[in-house]
Formats: structure tokens, C-alpha cells, sequence
């Protein structure tokens, strides 16, 4: 039972009849007694009219999978089988990240109908995010009190990375095209498959005239070149501890995912075969064998509940994982941060047997905000953290030349910018026909 505004505003009306009375010489104390018993007895009346809201029925609706940002639109159907009609308060019992609002929702619903209510959420964080019992008040005909019941029962909404990286895509497409031979621009270079034949145009490389077919023909003709397809790009994701640090307005994690993204939905579009695996110490989401349309969505809902782990990576098993996903000379991307000699022995160890049988970029996130520090001098404190912030660029600076020379190509950039890079490289080995 529950008791609404309505009535502390009763109570408050028994000032009149204890004014009246007294003057007529009646006991205030009996007065009031009397009237709050009679509060109270009507407050009991009209709970025990309210419709019991254990009998209704709840069924949920609306959207279960959104990108974070996104506005998400859910609901609940409420089914009243009373005769009565019922008036209810409905709270949605969403976690306070996803953003559901604070008020809550009141209906009416006559008896023997259903109504809708809809609950509009804004998450905040990516994930799995759950609603798992309902609670409702059911004010009687009065309005003064009611019923109230907490009636398990669980909404999940899985929040998507946002893959704002996607606005890079388009022009990368375009640059594949124009290596894939679409376009008048034709490329040769070692490890390319032959296309087709064309006429010879003036400015056209002499070196990939085809005499034979020139000897057939009238005119002189000339081979094209395509960049090979079916290659196999893995890109490895660490979740370890060095994940969880946050640079911009997110984590490294976030910035991996965004790289990992762009870089599959290239890779898709250029026929190669995508492996992607996150990993800290043991997997925590992989997906392998997958092609076509279908790529893009396993690697996004299988991204979505992966968080960062207070933990080392341990990266003699993370490479054995990546032997698992081919046996064939293939593009591995490792999405990592690497940025201090200490605690980059273990990954620089492990790195030189992959690098000895497939071409490896090693891609990190960095703080945008470094160069800016490393300039302010004007207080002493300032001069502290500039000289923070040009050690920590000079210790990533020699890991970077350690991966070069352990045969691993590093990127460093912010997290805004490491996606397109990781994506440039992509298509500048494909133009240069080490892919």
C-alpha cells in the first residue's frame, strides 16, 4: 500500500472541524484522533479498491540492439483484465546508464483493454544493458492511496560501438576502386593477379605491353592488373590493461574498435577474408569464417559486451591464437598500446616469429592532448608535466623502433586519426602488391 499527495492534504483538512469543535468546548486531542482514523480508514477503503496490479500482464517491445549515441525507442504493453479500470504509475527499472528518464509514465487503462508506454532511452555506455522488474502503482478511485507490486521482469538492450570511423569509408572505397581496376587507373606491382587487356595509351607504363597479344592484334595492347582478392587480414584486439586507459573522450579500446571496423569493412568490400579475435589472456570474442554481408554485424554484436581487463596480456597465447585463424601469409593488424619499454618486453619478444611469416602493423592510440602539455612551461607545474609528457613520447617512440626492427610496421596516432591511417596502410600495401 502507498498513499499519494492527496492525502496529507486530508489530514490537513481536519484543521476546520478541530477548530469548530473546540470552540464548542469538545477535546482537540479527540478531534484529531477521530480524524485521522477516519484518514486513514479512507485511505484503507480506496487501496482496497484499487485493481490488484499482480494480475496484470506485461509484454515488452521495441528495440533491442542500437549504436551508442542513438536514441532507442522501447515500450512495455499493459493488459488490464479487470473490469475496473486501472490507474496506473509505471517505472521502468533501467540501469542508470541507458539513460531512461526520471519521470515516470502514468496511464489509464478502462477494464478488459491494453494500453502502450512507451520508454525512451539514450545510452551511455557500450554494452549489454538490462531493465529487470517493472514496478507499478495502482491508485484507488480517489486517488488518495494504492497498490504497489515490483513484477519481475527483464528488457536487455545491447549497445553497438558507434563505428563513427563509417564517415571515412566512402573515400577509401573510392581509392579500392581505382586499385581494383574500375577506373582508368591501373596498378602492377609484385604479387598482383592479371585482369584483362586493353589498347595501349600514351603514358601507359611500356613495361606491361603484352607482345604476344600486340603480334595478334593491329594495335598494341597492354596487360592490366588488379590487386589480389582472398587474402586474409587478422586483426587481433588487446583487452588487457593497457586497453582501459583513456584517451579523448574514451578509452584505447574504444579507438581499436573503430580502427578494427573500418579496416574489416575495406577489407570486405576488397574480397579478402577478415579474422578478428579480442584478447587479453584468454578470447573474449572471436569471429572466423564469416564473409559477405554478414561480417560487418558478427563482428559489431560480437565487439558490443567486451569491456577492457585489469590484466597482462599475455601474448605467447594471443599469437598462438592468431595461428589458429590461418595457416596461409596473411596481414596481421594488432590493435595495442605499447608505449613503454618495461611493460613491452613481453609483446616484443613474442613479435618477431609472426612477423617472420606474415606482414604485421601493430596500430595504438595515443593522448591528443600530449604535444600541448609538453609545450606549457609558464608554471612549475607545467614544466613537471611537460617533462612527463616528452619522456612518455620518447619511450613510445623507442618501442616503435623496436617493432620496426623486430619486422612490424607501428602507427601511432589519436584515437580520431588511427582509424583512417590503419585503413591507409591497408590500401597502400594493396597498391604496392604485398597484400
Amino acid at each position: 500500500m502507498y498513499v499519494t499527495g492527496r492525502f496529507p492534504l486530508l489530514v490537513a483538512l481536519g484543521v476546520v472541524p478541530i477548530m469548530v469543535l473546540s470552540v464548542a468546548g469538545v477535546s482537540s486531542w479527540a478531534v484529531l484522533l477521530a480524524w485521522l482514523a477516519l484518514c486513514i480508514g479512507v485511505a484503507a477503503i480506496d487501496a482496497a479498491r484499487a485493481v490488484d496490479a499482480r494480475a496484470l500482464t506485461l509484454v515488452r517491445d521495441g528495440t533491442t540492439r542500437a549504436r551508442l549515441g542513438d536514441a532507442v525507442s522501447t515500450g512495455i504493453w499493459i493488459t488490464n483484465p479487470h473490469p475496473r479500470a486501472a490507474h496506473l504509475t509505471v517505472r521502468d527499472a533501467w540501469q542508470p546508464t541507458a539513460g531512461a528518464p526520471t519521470e515516470r509514465a502514468r496511464v489509464s487503462i478502462p477494464g478488459g483493454e491494453r494500453r502502450h508506454i512507451s520508454v525512451p532511452l539514450q545510452p551511455r555506455r557500450r554494452g549489454e544493458l538490462r531493465s529487470t522488474f517493472v514496478a507499478l502503482r495502482s491508485a484507488g478511485p480517489l486517488g488518495i492511496a494504492g497498490r504497489q507490486v515490483v513484477m519481475a521482469n527483464t528488457g536487455t538492450l545491447r549497445v553497438l560501438p558507434p563505428f563513427t570511423s563509417r564517415r571515412h569509408l566512402a573515400s577509401r572505397v573510392a581509392r579500392l576502386k581505382e586499385l581494383d581496376g574500375n577506373t582508368s587507373l591501373q596498378v602492377r606491382g609484385q604479387g598482383t593477379e592479371f585482369d584483362s587487356l586493353r589498347e595501349y595509351v600514351r603514358g601507359d607504363d611500356v613495361r606491361s605491353i603484352d607482345w604476344r597479344a600486340t603480334a595478334r592484334s593491329a594495335t598494341t595492347m597492354l596487360r592490366t592488373w588488379r590487386p589480389e582478392r582472398d587474402r586474409h587480414v587478422v586483426i587481433l584486439i588487446d583487452t588487457g590493461r593497457t586497453s582501459a586507459a583513456r584517451v579523448g573522450d574514451g578509452t584505447r579500446l574504444d579507438a581499436f574498435l573503430e580502427a578494427a571496423l573500418l579496416l574489416t569493412a575495406l577489407a570486405q568490400r576488397a574480397g579478402d577474408h577478415v579474422h578478428v579475435v579480442m584478447f587479453d589472456r584468454v578470447v573474449r570474442a572471436r569471429v572466423s569464417g564469416v564473409d559477405g554481408p554478414r561480417l560487418l554485424p558478427a563482428i559489431v554484436d560480437a565487439m558490443a559486451p567486451i569491456e577492457a581487463q585489469l590484466l597482462d596480456t599475455n601474448w605467447d597465447a594471443a599469437f598462438a591464437e592468431i595461428r589458429t585463424l590461418t595457416t596461409r601469409p596473411s596481414l596481421v593488424v594488432l590493435l595495442t598500446a605499447q608505449d613503454s619499454p618495461d611493460s613491452s618486453r613481453a609483446f616484443l619478444g613474442s613479435l618477431q616469429p609472426v612477423t617472420a611469416r606474415s606482414r604485421v602493423i601493430v596500430g595504438s592510440a595515443t593522448d591528443s592532448a600530449l604535444d600541448d602539455i609538453a609545450q606549457q612551461r609558464t608554471h612549475i607545474d607545467e614544466v613537471y608535466r611537460a617533462a612527463a609528457a616528452q619522456q612518455t613520447a620518447s619511450e613510445a617512440a623507442a618501442v616503435a623502433l623496436a617493432m620496426q626492427r623486430a619486422g612490424a610496421e607501428a602507427i601511432t596516432d589519436t584515437p580520431e586519426n588511427l582509424p583512417p591511417r590503419v585503413a591507409d596502410r591497408y590500401l597502400a600495401l594493396k597498391k604496392l602488391g604485398r597484400l
